[in-house]
């Protein structure tokens, strides 16, 4: 098993995506990358052959990463040992385009409960939802135990699929427009919104409308949530284009898509604190930890640091291909590769779970 668990350095090259070219589109049509930096970073592998890992959640030492084709796989963290744990779900997942088995969190007293919350893709009377579920683990089996939310529109792209609990205690999910841009401004609609929920899925008495799961809307495909020390909630969030966001997102606040992007303006609109201008990020997964966030990202292949305080952007890690999602606990950030997704160039024992030290 020890050969699961490399060190080694990566010299690499930061590459800036000079197209307008976003993750909707084959890595293929990229046909020019310019070299602007080198670094090294040191790199610890901790598990090897995954299949399309979309999100990173851990409890103690052990780590429980959702596969898009519908599993989660356990890793420990010591040894590398991986464990396949099946989902038995009362509507089959839908493993097709983006869509699959994508958000995945233990719930807050998981060491007592052995539940855990997940959002994943299903079809219904020829129509493609995503769906959000509580589960339970007993063995390696994770079994259904109740719908907190379904019925949230989808499709082959723009799934969204982030689901995270908020220092308020309340459960944040983020939807994407399922390819219809006119989603995002329909209030009426799931699709194109950050969503907030009580964990039973009722609705919080606070939400910004009425009667509503819905906290913010105008978003094309958010994938990433956190929130800072002050409790401000963050999102990144995929272009047309490039123009890729990182927004502050505020209860009933509109952000735009498809009416505006990157630094276009409109009056009851918020524009991004940061965005990619011509160059595709394409970021997912994202934390933040000493006024920094850090984002993954899919078709800049990097993690990304925005200086919340410096009002800056620089590079992290580069070199390991496409990078869906990352975590951080005692001073490490933990991340995964999406290299198998079909869009990528998959590397021999891709895709992989990645440690970093946050220091140089």
């Amino acid at each position: 098993m020890l050969a699961l668990k490399r060190f080694f350095f990566i010299l690499v090259s930061v590459l800036l995506l000079p197209g307008c070219f976003n993750d909707d589109k084959n890595t293929s049509e990229n046909s020019e990358k310019d070299a602007v930096e080198v670094f090294a970073r040191q790199t610890e592998v901790i598990a090897t052959d995954l299949e399309i890992p979309w999100n990173i959640t851990k409890q103690d030492n052990t780590f429980y990463l959702s596969q898009r084709p519908g599993y989660i796989v356990k890793v420990d963290g010591d040894s590398g040992r991986k464990t396949v744990q099946n989902l038995e779900v009362t509507k089959k997942i839908l493993h097709s385009g983006e869509g699959g088995l994508l958000g995945f969190i233990l719930a807050p007293d998981f060491n007592t409960s052995q539940e855990a919350i997940a959002y994943h893709t299903y079809r219904e009377d020829g129509a493609v939802f995503n769906r959000i579920i509580a589960l339970k683990l007993t063995g390696n089996t994770w079994t259904e135990k109740w719908i907190i939310l379904e019925g949230i529109p989808g499709g082959r792209i723009h799934n969204g699929g982030r689901i995270q609990i908020g220092p308020d205690g309340k459960l944040y999910a983020t939807a994407g427009e399922a390819g219809n841009p006119d989603n995002a401004q329909n209030l009426q609609t799931l699709a194109g919104k950050i969503l907030r929920m009580e964990l039973d899925g009722s609705i919080p008495d606070d939400n910004p409308f009425n009667n509503s799961y819905v906290y913010s809307y105008g978003h094309r495909n958010p994938q990433g949530l956190a929130w800072d020390q002050n409790g401000n909630l963050y999102s990144s969030e995929h272009g047309q284009s490039a123009h890729d966001e990182i927004n502050l997102v505020e209860p009933g606040k509109n952000y735009g898509w498809p009416v505006i992007e990157g630094d276009e303006q409109e009056s009851g609109m918020v524009p991004p604190i940061f965005h990619s201008g011509n160059v595709t990020w394409a970021p997912s997964g994202m934390t933040i930890t000493d006024n920094k966030i850090y984002v993954s990202n899919l078709r800049g292949e990097q993690i990304l640091v925005f200086d919340l305080t410096e009002k800056t952007v620089d590079t992290f890690f580069e070199g390991a291909g496409r990078m869906r999602d990352v975590l951080i606990e005692d001073n490490a950030l933990y991340t995964i590769t999406n290299n198998r997704d079909g869009r990528g160039n998959p590397r021999e024992d891709d895709d992989k779970l990645i440690k970093l030290p946050l220091g140089e």
